[in-house]
């Protein structure tokens, strides 16, 4: 059997590998220490595109456009820039199997990869409703959106359904993102998700509402608080119907599925402790096991500023994380310390003329304020989480850059408050002199 060795292994090929690759090559990394190795055809590049602009009829982003590091401002890191650092990019390579004891790494054609530091970014997988055993699952044109192929196929769906009906399976980020833009491609929406409101993890019933209203008055009909139980097709196997828990049926030439993650830790199984659900590391995101580093989506971490273990499925904790963890292995080699992680939660999204962000932590009571009528022209909104006499965490919508910096600050120091009416009445007022 072909066997590879190398001083350092980042297995995976998405956001966090790219960082981390960035990260290495400015501690000074030399060529032929350092690969990454991943079941993806395409240098690293940034995830969130693909839910955004990669969709939209005009002006579409497509690589080497959004290779990493664009997305934090960076720069562009084409394949040549790892040939150029004496990085090896190992691409359209699965790994089957990982052996921790022994260092090595097996994938599907029978490659061994040896390694002396491993460091996890394995990131996600999507649920398919194939996994729930759902009737008809399996038909043609039932998209979901991980890689640069999912989003290649729905493109080309798209094209071939021109204003046709789409059905969007789950009411959190995919699903709100996903509906934008098939709505901006000029195709019949309809959104279908259980809960009462979407993005429930985040949005309280008052914020939803906006949404909701602003998705409504786009064209997008919201179905809630019922699930898909089965799909009907034509003769060539392609998705019909959409058939619903409450006995209803949905016509659809296009079903796009977002209803969450899973992530991708099986192949160290037994071999690293867990931590709701993920790999449990330290705040150097080090794992029990020597050598072994994991990262983004993959890391349950000790978060500081709440003082409990926590596992982060965001592009921005994917980014800081694989630079700690390489900060960390140079530091130690080199016999000197850095400081642990002290992430801040951070969300973001971006649809129609729409942007939010929230920071924080969305516990406690709630306050909101600004203007969220829909009839508004400024849409300039937000909502404060209150816990223990402390602001935790605040969400708004269409904030400038000031304003965005203005509420992290606020979700960073926890200012007190003396009541939730002095939030009620200064509203953004409060965050711009913390």
């Amino acid at each position: 059997m072909a066997e590879k060795s190398f001083k350092y292994v980042i297995l995976g090929g998405g956001v966090s590998a790219g960082y981390a690759a960035r990260e290495f090559a400015k501690q000074g990394v030399k060529p032929g220490e350092l690969a990454i190795i991943s079941k993806e055809a395409v240098a690293p590049y940034e995830r969130p595109a693909l839910s955004k602009a990669y969709l939209f009829p005009e002006g579409t982003a497509r690589l080497p456009g959004f290779h990493v590091c664009v997305g934090s401002g960076g720069e562009r890191l084409l394949p040549e820039w790892y040939k150029e650092k004496g990085i090896e990019l190992i691409l359209s390579t699965e790994i089957v199997r990982a052996d921790i004891a022994s260092k090595t790494l097996l994938s599907a054609t029978g490659l061994i990869f040896k390694y002396q530091i491993l460091v996890i970014a394995t990131g996600s997988t999507v649920l398919r409703l194939t996994d729930f055993g759902v009737e008809g699952a399996d038909a043609k044109n039932i998209f979901y959106l991980r890689e640069i192929d999912d989003a290649d196929k729905l493109v080309e769906a798209i094209k071939a359904k021109k204003n046709g009906k789409a059905v969007v399976v789950g009411g959190g980020y995919i699903g709100l993102e996903l509906s934008a833009a098939l709505k901006i491609n000029n195709i019949d929406v309809s959104m279908v998700y259980p809960e009462p409101w979407c993005m429930p993890r985040l949005f309280t019933a008052d914020i939803a509402a906006f949404y909701e209203g602003y998705y409504a008055n786009k064209g997008i009909k919201i179905i809630k608080g019922t699930v898909a139980v089965g799909f009907t097709t034509n003769a060539d196997g392609e998705v019909k119907e959409v058939k619903l828990k409450d006995g209803r049926t949905l016509e659809a030439d296009i079903v796009v599925v977002g209803v969450g993650g899973r992530p991708l830790i099986s192949l160290f199984k037994g071999q690293v402790a867990e931590n709701k659900g993920g790999i449990e590391t330290d705040d150097f995101f080090k794992t029990s096991a020597d050598d072994v580093y994991a990262v983004g989506d993959v890391a349950t971490f000790p978060m500081k500023l709440y003082r409990e273990m926590r596992r982060v499925e965001h592009v921005d904790h994917a980014r800081k994380s694989a630079e700690q963890a390489v900060k960390t292995i140079m530091a130690t080699e080199g016999g000197k310390t850095v400081t642990g992680y002290d992430y801040l939660p951070y969300f973001y999204s971006r649809a129609f003329d729409l942007s939010w962000q929230f920071y924080g932590d969305n516990v406690g009571d709630t306050v909101l304020f600004g203007d969220n009528d829909l009839a508004s022209a400024t849409h300039k909104f937000g909502t404060y989480w209150i816990k223990d006499g402390k602001v935790v965490g605040v969400f708004l919508e269409s904030g400038t850059p000031e304003e965005n910096k203005a509420i992290a600050k606020v979700a960073r120091v926890q200012p007190s408050v003396e009541s939730l009416d002095v939030l009620k009445n200064e509203g953004l007022s409060f965050a711009s002199k913390i």
